[in-house]
């Protein structure tokens, strides 16, 4: 049973930097894509981040430049450092996992569905 466990929100000014870390247990890495994902207040959870086992990354445009995904396989945790925090950044984060897709030709690949969450870690930027 995949676990994810998320930690590191917070309050921050404008301009500030915040890192976000989410510790994943019951996966195998190798196989398993991961991402961030955001739920500002009133709205649609939205994707900020991906990372696939490669290591290879996607970022909405929003967050391009100031967001960083990353993951530590030996520490099974994944990461979102922040940086240049904006009021419009508020927002539950949550961290996500799902095994790889099969493909027809029997490649594995990542889209945008996951299928495990973590608990969600609160963000608040102030102007």
């Amino acid at each position: 049973q995949v676990q994810l466990v998320a930690s590191g929100g917070g309050s921050v000014q404008a301009g500030g930097s915040l890192r976000l870390s989410c510790v994943a247990s019951g996966l195998i890495y190798s196989s398993y894509c991961m991402a961030w994902f955001r739920q500002p207040p009133g709205k649609e959870r939205e994707g900020d981040a991906g990372i696939d086992s490669d290591g290879n990354t996607n970022y909405q445009d929003s967050v391009k430049g100031r967001f960083t995904i990353s993951k530590d396989n030996g520490k099974n945790t994944l990461y979102l450092q922040m940086n240049s925090l904006k009021p419009e950044d508020n927002a539950i984060y949550y961290c996500a996992a799902r095994e790889k897709l099969l493909g027809a030709r029997g490649n594995r690949y990542c889209d945008t569905t996951y299928t495990d969450w973590g608990q969600g870690t609160k963000v608040t930027v102030s102007s």
